[in-house]
């Protein structure tokens, strides 16, 4: 079988339907929207349009199914998810090629994903069995107290391009876990690997009703409504801090929890006293990690002033040794950005950084040929003042800022509206310790390029978010605490 013919083949078996209540069905209108490759601009293939009516039938489904998931044994729960951890595994390679077919990052990245993405399937499978209570003793003796936990409810979740099969395993599997029934709703650009993850959910004998798959155009039209309804209870939402603004003020009617992952405008911090290879394998997984296309991303790279000249050319070195391409051919490092639209932006971004003064080591200027590519950039001398230092790139750019004290480096860390992650890069105890504690984010790299773990709370302060994904405490944000008095004693 040629590479051609096997991505013909991995893109015709995924459903192109809505998963409306465990069911496959075509949008009501008839509706569909292309998926496009960003490597090549062609259309991969057509998927179901979702409108209103569509995403009402979801909530109905979820609604009517919600009683009885919540009623199901946790174990039994958590077997689901440890079958679908399990068959995410054994199809990683097809649904990596998938994911790099929809997303453009290198199949090898792409495959992490995957089986990151799987392990938050096998870490809540535990956590099902977790769900914890409490009795107590009233402090004056004349009755007793009972906490339990219960499921939320009906849950719609919100998932970006970037990650495309990793953000609905971090959302599903807490609400798998918790007995709470779910609407997915992934970004318009990566469909494939969403439907792909309903279709082996399926297979893992998750019942019908819990989860509804909404592939749209639409997302307000279908997802307004949504929020309107008394019959939905929790809104999990990645994306953009304004999109995400707009998502909370939308839920203040129905008083929905929320649970919220935004933007984020990484500092990366290396002091001289370094470990300078380190340091610069450290920046190179921050920021190239997914083409820089990752809230995580390191956006401001600040470097003490005795070690910033060495570091800017270990960097460029480093990032002119990437091979830029289609993510599917073998020894690809930097994949497409997700569309023209965000490859103007990090051009802007470019351009304002160099007319304010800053000087290109690497790159600044987009790839040649079909697709959206960017080439990896490293900038110096980046001023204060330029939009580079206060928005998010998603991009393979690297801006390289000198600072000269410890005090300096925390107050322009800090001078942002976005608190998620952190990088600090120093042998010196105390300083990372004072650091770590000064630092206003909800998330600290110490010494290391990648925070992200299963096992671990995500989430930032500030505009980056509200409540946290993954670790003990991902599953809470579905489930409500129940108080019982009883009397009698």
């Amino acid at each position: 079988m040629t590479t051609v013919e096997r991505e013909a083949r991995i893109v015709e078996r995924v459903p192109k339907q809505l998963c409306v209540g465990g069911h496959w069905r075509d949008a009501r209108s008839g509706a569909t929207f292309k998926v496009e490759d960003p490597a090549t601009g062609s259309v991969l293939c057509e998927v179901a349009d979702a409108g209103q009516a569509d995403g009402m039938d979801a909530l109905e489904a979820a609604a009517a199914a919600q009683a009885s998931w919540a009623q199901y044994p946790p174990r039994e729960r958590g077997e689901i998810l440890r079958r679908a951890y399990e068959l995410l595994m054994d199809r990683q390679d097809d649904l990596a090629l998938l994911m790099t077919l929809e997303m453009g990052k290198p199949v090898a990245e792409s495959k992490g994903e995957i089986a990151y993405a799987a392990d938050f399937f096998r870490w809540f499978a535990e956590e099902a069995v977790r769900i914890g209570g409490g009795y107590a003793v009233a402090p004056n003796g004349q009755s007793r107290l009972l906490v339990m936990r219960q499921p939320v409810g009906p849950s719609l979740l919100i998932t970006p391009w970037n990650f495309p099969m990793a953000m609905g395993t971090r959302k599903i599997g807490p609400a798998v876990a918790a007995g709470c029934t779910m609407i997915l709703k992934p970004a318009q650009q990566t469909p494939l690997s969403a439907l792909a993850l309903a279709d082996v959910l399926q297979e893992a004998g998750l019942p019908d009703g819990v989860l509804s798959v909404l592939t749209t155009t639409d997302a307000g039209g279908v997802t307004g409504p949504l929020l309107r309804d008394g019959r939905l209870r929790k809104l999990s939402f990645t994306g953009s801090t304004p999109v995400g603004r707009a998502l909370i003020k939308q839920s203040a009617d129905q008083v929905l929890r929320t649970s919220m992952e935004l933007g984020g405008n990484a500092p990366f911090l290396v002091f001289d006293d370094a470990d300078l290879d380190a340091a610069v394998a450290g920046a190179m997984q921050a920021k190239m990690r997914n083409i820089g296309e990752a809230c995580t991303a390191a956006n401001r790279i600040y470097v003490q002033s005795g070690v910033v000249g060495e570091f800017a050319e270990r960097l460029t070195g480093r990032m002119a040794a990437l091979r830029m391409g289609r993510g599917t051919e073998a020894g690809v490092d930097v994949g497409p950005l997700i569309d023209d639209r965000a490859r103007g932006k990090v051009q802007d971004l470019v351009d304002d950084a160099v007319h304010r003064g800053a000087r290109v080591l690497l790159g600044g200027e987009p790839g040649e040929g079909a697709g959206y590519f960017y080439r990896p950039t490293v900038l110096t001398d980046v001023p204060k003042d330029s939009e580079v230092s206060r928005t998010e790139i998603f991009g393979p750019v690297a801006p390289v800022i000198p600072f000269d004290t410890e005090q300096e480096a925390l107050a322009e860390a800090n001078n942002t509206e976005f608190g998620l992650v952190s990088y600090v890069f120093t042998r010196d105890l105390g300083r990372a310790l004072r650091m770590s504690e000064g630092l206003e984010t909800g998330m600290v790299g110490l010494n290391q390029g990648i925070v992200s773990n299963p096992a671990a709370p995500f989430g930032g302060v500030k505009q980056s978010g509200l409540g946290r994904e993954g670790g003990s405490v991902g599953i809470d944000e579905y489930l409500e605490t129940k108080y019982v008095g009883i009397a009698g004693f």
